[in-house]
């Protein structure tokens, strides 16, 4: 019998995902395939909620963070830095909505749904922001307003308009309106 883990519920529940091709899966269905009862699932999530949201946070955190490929110690300039880390950044997201919509699907209905999750999940990204351009606060409000300017590239309610051909054009307009005040 195997070791029933976080780990491996998550992954049962991402294979199940893409195995039905739905964004929701049940409870007993994770549970069955783990050959567990159901309440045994809730030993490691205290309810579907925290589950679905450990689901897209490790998807969020594959896909999307780890697809941000800048070495932060190569930017003198923050401002320059800002500017590369959220363009990679909102075109991790767009690739990830390219290449897997049915995770992106279930991101969608369980986290940007979310305010509190959502910025759960953001946090990663909010505290290398918040690091790496110095800002002395021990709250992450300013960071929070960043990502709120560029919600056209990272709300899902917006992903019909990240693959037309202005995309960067309108990525570097709302760049400019930020720029001078980060």
């Amino acid at each position: 019998m195997k070791k029933i883990t976080q780990r491996l519920i998550i992954d049962t529940a991402r294979n199940l995902i893409q195995e039905t091709q739905k964004p929701e899966v049940s409870l007993s269905k994770i549970a069955s395939s783990l050959e567990i009862t159901h309440a045994a699932i809730y030993k490691h999530f205290k309810n579907k909620k925290e589950l679905w949201t450990a689901v897209c946070e490790d998807w969020f955190n594959e896909s999307i963070i780890k697809n941000i490929g800048i070495d932060d110690n190569q930017y003198t300039d923050k401002q320059l830095w800002l500017h590369d880390y959220l363009w990679q950044f909102v075109n991790a997201k767009k690739e990830a909505y390219n290449s897997n919509p049915l995770m992106f699907e279930l991101n969608t209905c369980y986290v940007e749904k979310d305010p509190y999750v959502l910025k759960e999940i953001l946090n990663p990204c909010f505290i290398r922001i918040q690091k790496k351009m110095e800002y002395k606060t021990d709250h992450l409000y300013k960071v929070e307003a960043i990502f709120s300017v560029f919600s056209t590239f990272t709300l899902p309610m917006f992903k019909e308009t990240w693959n037309q051909p202005d995309y960067k054009l309108r990525f570097e307009t709302l760049w400019d309106l930020i720029k001078y005040n980060v």
